[in-house]
């Protein structure tokens, strides 16, 4: 601490390049603490479902597998449970195939399990009575304008007809609002038609549901309820897997990417990028001071001072970035979840994130401060003033 002052004048140099290296390191790092809050994210879910509301239930083996409607009977018995629907994954787009439309074919008791989405009685009614009626969220409606008593031609991208035809013909029979737009904002995206209309037009279905979810009756007992549940298929060519509905869209995006291999990539990408930069730095740096550190020689300081002095000039250039950027995803990642109503886990980076991130930080000032802190340490002093150096 006893150079500090000269660590800090020498870092600041050129305000403008420091300040250039600075932005790339908090990018860096702010990304890191993004990728790490996913990869947090999609490892605590599914830890522990007490405390969650609802539950869903899937094939064990993969999200694509088809569950036997006896099933939802067996579960309705289990103690603890409150109420339980089923639905069906649908894929459709609507007139390209890249306006791809959250879509699920539910039971008709699948709004009584999700009270966050508002739906009029008139609409309830009409969604009952119209076999080719659906619902729409209020944001997926303005999205594309359209409104009640629209007939909707849509594509499926998994599903054909009996015919094997992908196009189908729905009506908007009513609209889906959302009051907490903060916690459940993502229902107002959705598209929902009737199961039954879906399992009669697909032949690929043939009376089976997607997944099971479950609404319990005490939060406490959720862990105990989704033991319950897997246990009824237990050793069974169905097996199950219960879990909280965010831990459950974990587990679909676990078997479609590997997200941790995923993360490591592209942050092995920023950081080599990023030592590339700070390296390139740090050598012009000392580069153009290369007859102030020959006076400072001069002046009685050794060659380890000299190479401490640039090393700490590294370090401390990489920690004002790092925690700046790890600051902001600690902001950012809540913020990015809250808008996503509730679809995105990302938490703020916790005691276990900012240790590895400052570990980092200190790895690379060494690595980018090593080989131009050696050279200023083996600087020759009449070389130096010189111009030979």
């Amino acid at each position: 601490m006893k150079y500090l002052h000269l660590v800090w004048a020498a870092l600041f140099r050129r305000k403008l390049r420091t300040f250039l290296t600075l932005v790339s390191v908090i990018t860096a790092f702010l990304l890191f603490g993004l990728l790490d809050a996913v990869r947090v994210g999609f490892d605590q879910a599914g830890q522990s479902a007490n405390g969650a509301t609802r539950l869903q239930t899937g094939a064990k083996l993969s999200f694509i597998q088809l569950l036997p409607m006896a099933l939802g009977g067996r579960i309705a018995q289990v103690e603890g449970v409150k109420d339980t629907t089923y639905a069906n994954w649908f894929g459709g787009a609507y007139q390209d195939p890249h306006n791809q439309v959250f879509s699920f074919a539910v039971a008709p008791n699948y709004l009584d399990v999700y009270p966050e989405m508002e739906v009029s009685a008139e609409a309830r009614k009409a969604f009952a009575e119209t076999k080719i009626g659906v619902l729409v969220g209020e944001g997926l409606a303005k999205r594309f304008g359209w409104k009640v008593g629209d007939q909707l031609p849509m594509q499926s991208t998994i599903f054909p007809d009996k015919s094997g035809s992908l196009n189908w013909t729905f009506k908007i029979v009513g609209l889906i609002h959302v009051s907490d737009t903060k916690s459940a904002g993502w229902f107002t995206q959705l598209m929902l038609l009737r199961w039954d209309y879906f399992d009669e037009t697909t032949p690929y279905n043939q009376g089976q549901a997607g997944w099971y979810v479950t609404r319990v009756k005490d939060v406490n007992q959720a862990d105990r309820v989704a033991k319950a549940i897997d246990t009824i298929s237990a050793n069974s060519d169905h097996e199950t897997r219960t879990l909280t509905e965010q831990a459950a869209t974990a587990a679909w995006m676990k078997q479609l990417a590997d997200i941790n291999l995923i993360v490591s990539s592209i942050m092995g990408a920023v950081f080599f990028t990023l030592l590339l930069l700070a390296g390139n730095t740090m050598m012009q740096a000392v580069r153009e001071r290369t007859n102030e550190i020959a006076v400072l020689k001069t002046l009685g300081f050794s060659g380890q001072s000299v190479l401490a002095m640039v090393l700490a000039e590294s370090m401390l250039l990489l920690l004002l970035g790092g925690c700046v950027g790890l600051g902001l995803a600690s902001v950012v990642g809540p913020a990015v979840g809250a808008a996503s109503g509730g679809t995105l886990n990302l938490p703020a980076a916790g005691p276990a994130s900012w240790a590895i991130g400052v570990g980092l930080m200190l790895l690379f000032g060494i690595v980018v401060g090593t080989l131009p802190a050696l050279n200023a340490m083996r600087l020759n002093i009449t070389d130096a003033l010189a111009g030979r150096a």
